[in-house]
């Protein structure tokens, strides 16, 4: 008998937004399918509702044929269901065979002391069969955030019990070789009859690993269609509304790029080679390679969250010194970083004050007495210029869509009045429509004279963006493109073999 689940008239209401409406649609056992629409048309809600976090308000589920409703997602878990989501659910301090067997580790002898020679030992057949290059005994702390990532997938996959299991946005921080082994578990569990559901924004993984595709719009479903059945164009009108065209051709870019802005000389940390390049005023300076190739390592340490072994930064010809993330702020350079979650929102606090964060001294007089009039225009500021989708400034930041909650870091960094702005990967996990939006807000960053460093892992987003791209190999630099001669052989080639052609390497 097949496994099934089934969404009936699924409504979710919050204050002011309705998140879900009238949903009605069926998964099967060995089906991948694809969960696709912009950020807010509902798919991580609907997930939410099936794996116990969140409550239907109106509407019910059934699986297997039988109505179920979960509390809490141990609940699901018992009942088969497993939901692996964007935002890590691991405990950094322990390790990766206690992250994996947490509540169920094995137990040996008539005390029912904890095995963890067996742990281990199972631990090491699942790593082995991911093709992993860890250790059961490592601590989760201290492996990659692609790594760690990897141990959330493995821990749901180690189930016995496992009916279906959803990924959101799995692979936003694996490499390729990850993600083919992450391809590779998917098609076992497949085969073995499993319901898999798939969130994603990556058209080309889409067509790789998944069945059909359901596609939301606006907190409604639009209708489930066979991968091959729905044109890319079809696909993005369902999903937007609209049709976006070429998204780069009609950007309206910066034509006028000013001297040096920013002078990075011979720059090194612990976790980097010497780096060295410049960024103009209006320019938008990529920086492509592959996972691990040290991008965000030389932004860190640009701006001091990490220690300089030695260099110098230049900032308009005057050499700056940043011993924390405050003083490059203070000194104009600010940046928002790559994990949202755990670097960059505050969970506990509302949309506007995660806004005004980074403006309390602006905000506050002499005696640091916070002003609340200049503080709440500021925050009703940044959700008007960066179109933020909140009913209000007071709601929690946390349940905002990821493209929300990144422009809302954006916003607040903006406040400060920058002249240099470091995007690490600022369209990950963001749907079509609102990578647009990311465009153009880059682009008029540029038109304002400011400099924009863009890491960025999509070749066609560094490519369609940038002026010139930076490549790095092996943490240090490899080469340079100009954006006339750029294209995806071109960036692959220098960050897969290097610069040994040109003499770099």
């Amino acid at each position: 008998m097949k496994n099934s689940v089934e969404f009936c008239n699924i409504t979710k209401c919050f204050p002011g937004v309705k998140a879900l409406e009238d949903i009605c649609f069926r998964v099967e056992s060995g089906e991948v399918l694809a969960f696709m629409g912009e950020n807010g048309a509902g798919k991580s809600t609907l997930l939410k509702i099936l794996n116990g976090d969140y409550q239907p308000t109106e509407g019910k589920y059934l699986i297997d044929g039988q109505e179920r409703h979960f509390n809490n997602p141990s609940e699901a878990i018992e009942a088969g269901i497993s939901v692996i989501y964007q935002e890590r659910q691991i405990l950094m301090d322990l390790t990766v065979a206690e992250n994996i067997f947490l509540g169920r580790l094995p137990v040996k002898g008539i005390l029912r002391q904890i095995d963890m020679k067996e742990a281990n030992r199972r631990t090491q057949e699942i790593i082995a069969d991911f093709g992993l290059d860890m250790k059961p005994d490592d601590l989760v702390k201290d492996l990659s955030i692609a790594y760690q990532q990897m141990v959330e997938i493995m821990k749901a996959c180690s189930r016995e019990n496992l009916k279906l299991i959803a990924f959101d946005e799995p692979t936003a921080s694996l490499s390729d070789s990850e993600i083919d082994s992450l391809f590779r578990i998917i098609r076992k569990l497949k085969a073995e009859g499993k319901m898999i559901i798939y969130v994603s924004h990556r058209m080309q993984e889409i067509q790789t690993i998944t069945d059909k595709i359901a596609i939301f719009k606006d907190g409604r479903y639009m209708g489930t269609y066979g991968v091959h059945e729905i044109t890319e164009e079809e696909l993005i009108k369902k999903m937007v509304g609209r049709d976006l065209g070429d998204v780069y051709n009609s950007l309206d870019r910066n034509k006028e790029i000013g001297d040096v802005l920013l002078e990075v000389k011979n720059l090194r940390t612990d976790y980097t080679k010497e780096v060295s390049f410049q960024l103009r005023k209006g320019e938008v300076l990529g920086f492509s390679g592959l996972v691990g190739a040290g991008r965000t390592e030389v932004m860190r340490g640009i701006i001091g969250a990490d220690k300089l072994v030695s260099g110098e930064i230049y900032l308009e010809g005057k050499q700056i010194v940043n011993k924390d993330p405050g003083d490059a702020e203070k000194n104009g350079i600010v940046m928002v970083p790559e994990d949202r979650k755990t670097q960059g929102i505050l969970a506990n606090l509302g949309v506007g004050e995660n806004i005004t964060i980074g403006s309390l001294h602006a905000n506050a007089s002499k005696l640091g007495i916070i002003n609340k009039v200049k503080e709440r225009e500021m925050a009703q500021r940044g959700i008007r210029e960066f179109k933020i989708k909140t009913p209000n400034a007071e709601k929690k930041i946390v349940e905002l869509s990821g493209g929300n909650q990144q422009k809302a870091i954006v916003a607040r960094w903006m406040g400060t009045n920058p002249k240099v702005v470091i995007l690490d990967e600022p369209t990950k996990g963001i749907d079509i429509g609102a990578k647009s939006e990311f465009y153009a807000m880059i682009c008029e960053f540029a038109k304002q004279g400011l400099g924009v460093i863009l890491i960025s892992s999509e070749l066609p987003e560094v490519i369609g963006l940038s002026d010139r791209i930076i490549v790095m190999k092996g943490r240090k630099i490899v080469g340079e493109i100009a954006r006339k001669e750029a294209n995806e052989e071109a960036l692959l080639g220098l960050a897969m073999m290097g610069g040994k052609e040109n003499g770099t390497e």
